[in-house]
C-alpha cells in the first residue's frame, strides 16, 4: 500500500522539513507490529541478542516519523501492483508535490519536486538505497525490483547533499530475506498489443547467503504511430550474513531499453488539435534508440551494540545511450512550418552518451546522554564521481531568407506525413566533450531531547565539488572548484498525541553540470529553505494528514535554452513557495482513502536577455511545466467474494495549467484524469486482476519543451493479467 514510514529506524529523515502522510494507512495495531518486525530486522534491539537479517538504509537514525521535521511519503510494492504501474514516471504522479518535466523524447526520467527541477537538460537525479543514483543515461525507470518510493521532500543537503532543494526520490529496492524462500510471476497484456512478463523469486541457499532473482521483460506498440518499446532487466540481490551483529548485500543491474526518439507532437497557435496525438512526426528510419545500464551496489552494516551501528557502502553505475532521431528545427528563422502551416523542418541527430558514475559513502548512527538531554547522533561522509562523455552530431535545416525552397528540404507534411520521402541527412558534430564532476563532503546531526514534548535538530555539511569540461572539439578544458557549508535546524513539538507542530530551515549547495553554448562552466546552485507545519494522528492513527507552508529559493538556476537544445542557459534566481495538504486513512467500512494537493507558485526572479536570440527572461515568469494546482484522489476497498478476496478501488488527478516554456507564455492546459483498478483470487495461489487508465479517454499533455516539443499523454489505456504466489 501507500503508506507513512511507520518508523524511524528505516524512515527516519535526516533531511529538514515538513509533514508525512500514508496514503493507505493501516491500523493503530498495525503499526505496533511493524514497529516490533523492523526492530528485529534492524538489529537495534536494546537487550538480548543482535540478529541483522535485514538492510539498514542511508540517512537514518532512530525516530519516530512524528520526531521529524520533514515529508517523507512512501510509495510501496503493493499500491504499484494494484494500480498496474510500471515506470517511475507514473507512480510519481500519486505525490501531489512532484511534477513531470522534460524527458528528452521519452528517454529518461525528469521530475520536479516542489517546484525545482535541476538542469532540465539532465535527467532527474534520484538516491537508490540511499546511494546517489540517478545519473546516467539508462532510460526510463522500471519500477520492478522497486520495494518502496521515499518522496523526501524538503531540503536534502545537510545530510544527502548536493541536492535540490525542493525534495529527493529515494528508491529502495528488493533485498535478499535471509532464511526464507518464496516468489511471485506474473504476466499481463494491455492496450496497443503490449505484452509484459516479471518474475521475484528469493532463495535461501544456506542459513546465511540468500538470492533474490528478479527479472522483467517488455514488448509491444504504444498510442504512438511507429513507436514500438522493448525493454528488459535484471535486478538480482544477495545476502550473506556474517555472524549474528553483520550483514553484506550486493545489488546487481542490467537493463536496456529500446525506443525510438520521439519529440511528441506540435501545437501551432495555441492549438493542441493540430495534428492527431497518435502523429509521429520524426523518421522511423533511424531506428530506435537505445539505452543502457550496468550498476553494482555493494553495502555493509554491522551493529557495533550500545545503540550505535556502521553502514559502509558504494554504488557503481555505468550507462549508454545511442541513437539517431529526426526532431521538430526549434528556431523560427529555420522553421518552413510558420510560413504555411503544414511543412515541418527537422533536423537529424545522433547521441551517444556514456556515463559513469560511482559513490562511496561511511555512516556512523547511535544514541548517547548528557545530563538529561538525550542525544541522536549521525556521523558520516561521502566521495562522489561522475563522467559524462557525450558526442553530438546534428543536421539542421538552412536559413528560410537563403533557402525560399525549404519546404523542398528535409521537412515532413504534418498533415499528411510521407515518411522516407527525402535520403536521411549526414549529420556533423556539434559537441564533443567530456563533463567530469568530483564531489566530497561530511556530515554530523544530533537531535537533541530537550522535553517529553520538544526536540530540536541541528546539523550540517560541508561540500567540494569539483566540476571539468574538456572541449575536444574545441581543443579547451575549464575547471574550478567550490566548497560551502550548508546548515540546517529543526524543531519538533508534540502539542497532544495526535497533533504536532515543526519548523525547519536549511541551505543548500550543487554543482551544475557542463557548460552553456559559449563553452562556460556554470557557478554552482545554491538554496535556501524555510518551512512549517502540522502534523495530525486521528481516529486511533487510521486516519492521517498533514498541512505545511514553504518557501524555497535558489540562485544559479539552469533552465533549457530553447535556441540551443541540448544546452542550459542561466537564469538567475527562482523562488518557490507555496501549501500543501495531505490527508489518508483508512474510513468507516474499510475505505481506504487517499488525498493528495499541492499548491505550487515557482517563478523566476531574476532578469535575463540573450541577445543572440531575444530569448528573455523576467521576474515573475512562471517555471516551466509547474501547475499551481495539482491534486490527485484514490479510495479502495477490500472485500469477499464467497470464499476470495477482492480488491476494487479508482482514483483521479487534475493538474493546472503550466508554462510550456521557459521565457515565453505558451502553456499546458489543465487535464483530468480517471483511473479504476481491481483484483481477484482466484485460488489460494493466483490472482486475476487489470486497471484502466485515463478511464474519459481525456486529451492531456505530459510535458513541454516548446510548442513544437509537446508530448501528449496516453489514451485510455487497458491491463489485464495474471499474478501467481509460490
Amino acid at each position: 500500500m501507500f503508506r507513512f514510514a511507520k518508523d524511524g529506524r528505516l524512515l527516519a529523515g535526516t533531511l529538514p522539513l515538513a509533514f508525512a502522510m500514508a496514503p493507505f494507512p493501516v491500523s493503530a495495531e498495525t503499526v505496533e507490529e511493524e514497529q516490533r518486525r523492523e526492530e528485529e530486522v534492524s538489529g537495534e534491539e536494546r537487550s538480548g541478542a543482535i540478529t541483522v537479517t535485514g538492510v539498514r538504509q542511508a540517512y537514518r537514525g532512530d525516530f519516530a516519523l512524528s520526531e521529524i521535521p520533514q515529508s517523507i511519503a512512501e510509495i510501496d510494492a503493493e499500491t504499484l501492483q494494484r494500480n498496474t504501474i510500471q515506470r517511475l514516471s507514473d507512480a510519481l504522479d500519486l505525490n501531489a508535490s512532484v511534477a513531470r518535466q522534460n524527458t528528452l523524447g521519452g528517454l529518461w526520467d525528469a521530475f520536479a519536486i516542489r517546484g525545482f527541477t535541476g538542469d532540465e537538460n539532465m535527467p532527474s537525479g534520484y538516491l537508490v538505497n540511499g546511494f546517489n543514483g540517478g545519473r546516467g543515461f539508462g532510460g526510463p525507470r522500471d519500477v520492478a525490483g522497486i520495494e518502496r518510493v521515499e518522496v523526501l521532500k524538503g531540503p536534502a543537503a545537510a545530510l544527502i547533499g548536493r541536492g535540490e532543494p525542493g525534495g529527493t526520490i529515494n528508491l529502495v529496492t528488493k533485498q535478499a530475506e535471509l532464511g526464507r524462500s518464496y516468489g511471485t510471476a506474473s504476466v499481463q497484456y494491455g492496450s496497443f498489443d503490449r505484452l509484459r512478463g516479471e518474475a521475484d523469486v528469493n532463495l535461501a541457499l544456506t542459513g546465511g547467503l540468500t538470492a533474490r532473482l528478479i527479472g522483467y521483460a517488455e514488448d509491444g506498440d504504444t498510442f504512438r504511430d511507429h513507436v514500438h518499446q522493448k525493454r528488459w532487466g535484471f535486478l538480482p540481490s544477495i545476502g550473506l550474513s556474517l555472524g549474528e551483529r553483520t550483514r553484506l548485500t550486493y545489488d546487481f543491474e542490467k537493463s536496456r531499453v529500446e525506443v525510438p526518439f520521439d519529440r511528441g507532437i506540435v501545437v501551432l497557435d495555441g492549438n493542441f488539435h493540430t495534428v492527431p496525438r497518435s502523429r509521429f512526426l520524426g523518421e522511423p528510419g533511424d531506428g530506435d534508440t537505445i539505452a543502457r545500464a550496468t550498476g553494482h551496489q555493494l553495502r555493509l552494516q554491522h551493529e557495533l551494540g550500545g545503540g550505535w551501528s556502521l553502514l559502509v557502502g558504494g554504488s557503481i553505475r555505468k550507462t549508454l545511450l545511442t541513437g539517431f532521431s529526426s526532431d521538430a528545427e526549434t528556431v523560427a528563422s529555420r522553421q518552413a512550418i510558420y510560413s504555411d502551416g503544414r511543412s515541418l523542418s527537422r533536423q537529424r541527430r545522433s547521441r551517444y552518451y556514456d556515463a559513469d558514475h560511482s559513490v562511496v559513502r561511511a555512516e556512523l548512527a547511535g544514541l548517547f546522554d548528557t545530563g538529561s538531554l538525550r542525544h541522536r547522533a549521525l556521523i558520516g561522509a561521502d566521495y562522489d564521481s561522475f563522467t559524462y562523455d557525450q558526442v553530438f552530431r546534428r543536421f539542421r535545416p538552412p536559413l528560410l531568407a537563403s533557402n525560399p525552397g525549404a519546404a523542398a528540404g528535409y521537412v515532413i507534411d504534418i498533415l499528411d506525413p510521407v515518411y522516407g520521402q527525402y535520403p536521411l541527412p549526414a549529420t556533423a558534430v556539434i559537441t564533443d566533450r567530456v563533463d567530469r564532476q568530483r564531489a566530497g563532503g561530511a556530515y554530523v546531526q544530533d537531535q537533541i531531547e530537550l522535553t517529553d514534548r520538544l526536540q530540536v535538530r541541528l546539523g550540517g555539511r560541508y561540500d567540494s565539488v569539483t566540476p571539468e569540461t574538456d572541449n575536444r572539439l574545441t581543443a579547451t578544458r575549464s575547471k574550478r572548484t567550490k566548497g560551502r557549508f550548508s546548515p540546517q535546524t529543526g524543531l519538533v513539538y508534540k502539542l497532544s498525541a495526535p497533533v504536532t507542530f515543526y519548523a525547519a530551515y536549511g541551505q543548500g549547495f550543487r554543482a551544475n553540470v557542463g557548460t552553456d553554448a559559449a563553452g562556460l562552466i556554470f557557478d554552482p546552485e545554491t538554496s535556501e529553505s524555510l518551512e512549517a507545519g502540522v502534523k495530525l494522528s486521528l481516529l486511533g492513527g487510521k486516519l492521517n494528514g498533514t498541512l505545511a507552508v514553504f518557501q524555497l529559493e535558489k540562485s544559479n538556476v539552469l533552465a533549457s535554452d530553447a535556441n540551443n537544445p541540448g544546452f542550459s542557459v542561466a537564469i538567475g534566481k527562482a523562488r518557490s513557495r507555496g501549501v500543501e495538504l495531505d490527508l489518508a486513512g483508512r474510513l468507516p467500512g474499510g475505505f481506504d482513502l487517499l488525498l493528495s494537493y499541492a499548491y505550487i507558485d515557482a517563478e523566476a526572479r531574476s532578469s535575463v536577455l540573450d541577445p543572440a536570440y531575444s530569448f528573455q527572461v523576467n521576474p515573475g515568469d512562471p517555471l516551466a511545466n509547474i501547475p499551481d494546482h495539482n491534486v490527485n484522489m484514490q479510495i479502495a476497498r477490500t472485500f469477499a467474494i464467497g470464499s476470495r478476496e477482492a480488491t476494487l478501488g479508482g482514483g483521479g488527478q487534475h493538474v493546472s495549467r503550466r508554462r510550456g516554456e521557459t521565457g515565453t507564455d505558451f502553456t499546458l492546459p489543465a487535464h483530468t484524469l480517471a483511473r479504476v483498478f481491481g483484483e481477484l483470487d482466484l485460488t489460494e495461489t493466483v490472482a486475476l486482476f487489470g486497471s484502466v487508465t485515463n478511464l474519459f479517454d481525456a486529451d492531456w499533455y505530459a510535458n513541454s519543451y516548446t510548442p513544437l516539443w509537446v508530448q501528449p499523454g496516453a489514451p485510455r489505456t487497458a491491463t489485464v493479467g495474471l499474478r501467481a504466489r509460490f
